[in-house]
């Protein structure tokens, strides 16, 4: 028993720090969420609830609009679909590191967002930090911190009266460290350069509203072919 206590409080404490800057982009996002909610006549239960079991959050605004209109599953069902769609290659890219972890791997593909994507696929863990507890907190802290910005934003939403507009940019400006994060790791740039080239490409090809699933498309499919010479060109590095 304290053997397993001790390597649960060290999964924690190691996964804690990475989710520091996911906790503010996350409480501010999550309370926004929970005002929209609350001022478009929800009570505090559906944000809160909503959190807790769709954990998506570009759903969820959308969800607004779902509820108020008329009753349309299909609907719903596509614009999910479409707005999630890149949670496929997510889980793609995880098949590896979720090897082995257990019953825990019902959680990490629930709970799988783009921050804990971002996390888990990029960190250093320790060597006596145990994998599937590390991935496993870090998803759990970042449900956490959703679920009770949006929460506490419901219930406080009609105290609230403040201008919202910009506050999606915080997560803007969390990938664009992540990604800096990982290209000042990295050695060879050629990963993230095709990612960006192909996206840049995707962009003025398809526009801005349609260019993210060809891009994640492309990407998968250049990396593929590319890989067994990165492969080599960072074991000889």
């Amino acid at each position: 028993m304290h053997t397993q206590l001790s390597t649960l409080k060290r999964a924690l404490f190691c996964a804690f720090p990475y989710t520091i800057p996911i906790f503010a982009g996350f409480w501010f996002l999550g309370m926004t969420y929970g005002i929209y909610m609350n001022v478009s006549g929800f009570s505090f239960w559906y944000p809160m609830l909503m959190s807790l079991t769709i954990f998506a959050g570009s759903v969820e605004f959308v969800a607004v609009n779902l509820l108020l209109g008329a009753f349309n599953p299909l609907q719903a069902l596509a614009m999910t679909l479409m707005i999630n769609a890149r949670h496929l290659f997510y889980g793609i890219s995880m098949l590896d590191k979720f090897r082995g972890v257990g019953l825990k791997k019902i959680y990490l593909i629930f709970g799988m967002c783009d921050e804990s994507f971002s996390i888990n696929y990029t960190a250093d863990i320790p060597q006596d930090v145990d994998k599937g507890w590390f991935m496993f907190f870090v998803t759990l802290l970042n449900h956490i911190y959703w679920f009770s910005g949006a929460t506490l934003g419901g219930i406080f939403g009609s105290f609230i009266h403040f201008n919202t507009e910009g506050l999606d940019f915080v997560m803007t400006a969390m990938f664009v460290v992540i990604f800096m994060e990982q290209w000042l790791k990295e050695k060879r740039h050629t990963s993230a350069l095709v990612g960006i080239g192909i996206s840049l490409l995707c962009l003025l090809t398809f526009g801005a509203d349609h260019f993210i699933i060809p891009s994640m498309l492309a990407i998968l499919g250049v990396l593929t072919l590319i890989r067994n010479p990165l492969e080599r060109g960072e074991s000889a590095s």
